[in-house]
């Protein structure tokens, strides 16, 4: 059974730029991933469902931006959600990175 873990990620960029700051980083983080990860996602309006499949896991969620935050979502199998602290740790470093006004 997979355990849901989820964040909020604030920002002070308009919501369409936010969109486009995630939606980039996202399709580059894609790119990176390699070591037999396999991962796809698609975009329905402001929000991104994917999965990702390695080493015989599952890993789902949605990446749902809005006005004022981001909303992340990720359910882990269980052979994963004793790391669910340090794999929502990278997320809100990276996703803070992405949404820092420049």
């Amino acid at each position: 059974m997979a355990k849901p873990v989820s964040m909020t990620v604030s920002h002070d960029l308009s919501k369409e730029e936010a969109l486009t700051r995630i939606k980039g980083g996202f399709d580059r983080y894609a790119g990176d991933i390699g070591m037999g990860i396999a991962l796809n996602s698609r975009w329905e309006a402001d929000t991104c469902h994917f999965d990702a499949k390695a080493l015989g896991q599952n890993v789902t969620g949605e990446i749902e931006v809005r006005e004022d935050d981001v909303r992340i979502e990720v359910r882990l199998p269980m052979l994963l959600a004793g790391m669910a602290d340090k794999i929502l740790g990278k997320l809100q470093k990276d996703t803070s990175l992405l949404l820092e006004k420049k």
